[in-house]
């Protein structure tokens, strides 16, 4: 994260687009609102063991470090938005309970943050263990719930909000298996094609997904990339041929 504030003053912002910022603590929060950021980040684990493992801390512990952070953001004028790991398993514990996640996300809510994001940090989720999540967190009948806005990728619950990263870039040092995210040309791919507009341009995307890969010097793993590479890139595949 040390480069955070150059990436976010360096960056070309558009209307109506948001930047949220990861932001650990009041060190990160500061930095954050020097470079300029309108929205943070924070992130819990619905893991206790992976909590430990990953910022050295239990949940409880986790939640009062990013008390001060948000109630401060807040304060500021800025939004934030809470993040939820290991949702549907952990590397360490195993099996996750429903009933965690709703106590994190319940205490994500009371410090503020307008959405919550679930992750399926190792990608052992599945439709049926992903359903039944859900129908506990978005339970109509569970007052807690009544406030509640989740992102993840169940479409049939009425979820828009899905997170996925260029190129499947990221993944978590301290969690075996999670190698990457998520491809977002992917994922443009396959809701274009089930009828869901996206407001996303898939040739400039995949333009970009090149790009980024090219720079970190390994060719990009998501299906959709290595099928519809751009023309500029295939010329540059082929002109590497001759070499």
């Amino acid at each position: 994260m040390a480069d955070h504030s150059e990436v976010l003053r360096g960056i070309r912002k558009y209307p109506g687009v948001s930047y949220p910022t990861l932001v650990p603590n009041m060190t990160g929060l500061k930095a954050a609102i020097e470079a300029g950021a309108e929205e943070i980040a924070v992130f819990a684990s619905a893991s206790e063991a992976f909590s430990h493992k990953n910022i050295n801390c239990s949940i409880e512990e986790s939640i009062r470090r990013f008390k001060e952070v948000t109630e401060h953001a807040i304060k500021s004028g800025m939004r934030v938005r809470g993040y939820i790991s290991c949702v549907c398993g952990c590397p360490y514990q195993g099996a996750v309970k429903p009933e965690e996640v709703v106590r994190v996300a319940s205490l994500l809510r009371k410090l503020g943050c307008y959405e919550i994001s679930l992750g399926d940090t190792i990608g052992v989720g599945t439709p049926g263990s992903v359903r039944s999540l859900l129908n506990i967190l978005l339970d109509p009948t569970a007052e807690r719930n009544a406030d509640e806005k989740f992102s993840s990728s169940e479409l049939a619950f009425g979820i828009k909000v899905i997170d996925s990263s260029a190129g499947g870039l990221g993944g978590c040092p301290y969690a075996r298996g999670a190698s990457g995210n998520v491809a977002t040309e992917d994922l443009v791919y396959m809701l274009e094609g089930m009828g869901v507009s996206t407001g996303v341009n898939l040739p400039k995307l995949l333009e970009a997904v090149h790009f980024i890969h090219g720079v970190i010097g390994r060719p990009p793993v998501s299906h959709v990339a290595q099928v519809m590479a751009p023309p500029s890139v295939g010329l540059r595949l082929k002109e590497d041929s001759h070499l």
